[in-house]
């Protein structure tokens, strides 16, 4: 009797333990899952890992930032031709030799800036039975430094320098027929001297222009033998009141103006440079019909390390000198060396 009473307790509390579970279980379908559940193979290990400490010797870098960069291009250009006496093409024996020097140093730093460019050329050439001629002769020396206002617009203030480095001569024949000449232009006779402030716009690196609102130009004119003109028919020597814009009885001439200066420089395809400069001088005090312009023009391909070709051009139209647009172009080949490379 007393197993039949323990085997009915046993029934009753398995059933109270499956009821239990039914109640507290949640079924889930796991038919779609991909749970794939795997032992590690490797074994488990705990424990600390030891640190060792490494000296490190530092390195000093004997580093400086250069705030300059510089640019030197010389440049050497020779033509040279002979005929023999019984050349039937005609001809003149002829010897042409022309040099030129470009300086160019940029100092930039935060927003302040300052750029320093010089531009030597000189030339000459020397045909049979003729008198030398000059086929090319500038000193040009300009200065400008600035703060930026903003993305393009700087405050500037330049000084620039204009002469020439040898005498420079009219020719023509005179009653017999033989070449004769006068001097018209030497060192300093004219000079200019530039001194400008204001604005400049500058959106990239190959183009900038200047807006000089204050700007002073003294004109120099130290040899009175330019004021005299020939006449080559009768030797007559004739004075002249004024000459590049100074009387005769003064050293030089100062104006104030407006002026306006235009730089471009870009590699336009490949080792070809073009460089170009406008300027243009509004005198303060003259009508406009006197305004000055200038357009220099420079296109140069470096044929291959040293040899290179180009072609310069000059467009000059000034009242003081001539009521004419003065030109000049020059095509020369020959070698050029720059530096750094």
């Amino acid at each position: 009797m007393k197993i039949f009473y323990a085997y009915l307790l046993l029934v009753f509390i398995g059933t109270t333990s499956l009821q239990a579970q039914e109640i507290d279980t949640i079924q889930i379908n796991t038919k779609g899952l991909d749970i794939k559940l795997k032992r590690s193979p490797l074994p488990s290990r705990s424990g600390t890992i030891p640190f060792k400490a490494v000296p490190l010797t530092p390195i000093v870098i004997d580093a400086r930032v250069n705030y300059w960069k510089t640019r030197t291009s010389v440049g050497i250009n020779v033509n040279q031709a002979t005929f023999s006496n019984n050349w039937k093409g005609g001809g003149v024996n002829s010897l042409a030799i022309g040099g030129l020097v470009n300086y160019k140093a940029e100092y930039s730093k935060e927003s302040y800036s300052y750029v320093s460019e010089v531009i030597l050329e000189y030339g000459k050439i020397r045909n049979k039975d003729q008198l030398q001629k000059k086929t090319r002769d500038r000193i040009f020396w300009d200065n400008k430094a600035a703060i930026q206002l903003s993305k393009n617009w700087y405050f500037f203030g330049s000084v620039s320098f204009e002469s020439q480095f040898d005498a420079g001569f009219a020719y023509g024949k005179d009653k017999e027929g033989t070449e004769d000449k006068y001097l018209i232009s030497k060192f300093m006779a004219p000079g200019y001297l530039t001194e400008s402030f204001g604005f400049e716009y500058k959106p990239n690196k190959f183009f900038s222009t200047r807006i000089g609102t204050g700007t002073a130009r003294q004109t120099f004119v130290l040899d009175t033998a330019v004021y005299y003109t020939k006449n080559f028919s009768t030797g007559v020597m004739t004075k002249g009141q004024t000459k590049y814009g100074v009387d005769f009885n003064k050293k030089f001439k100062n104006e104030l103006a407006f002026q306006i200066v235009s730089n471009f420089e870009k590699e336009v395809f490949t080792n070809t440079m073009l460089k170009a400069r406008y300027q243009m001088f509004i005198p303060y005090d003259r009508a406009l019909v006197n305004i000055d312009h200038r357009l220099d023009v420079s296109i140069s391909s470096k044929l291959n390390r040293l040899m290179n070709v180009s072609l310069t051009g000059v467009g000059l139209f000034d009242r003081d000198n001539d009521t004419k647009i003065q030109g000049s172009q020059t095509l020369a080949l020959g070698v050029m060396f720059i530096f750094p490379r």
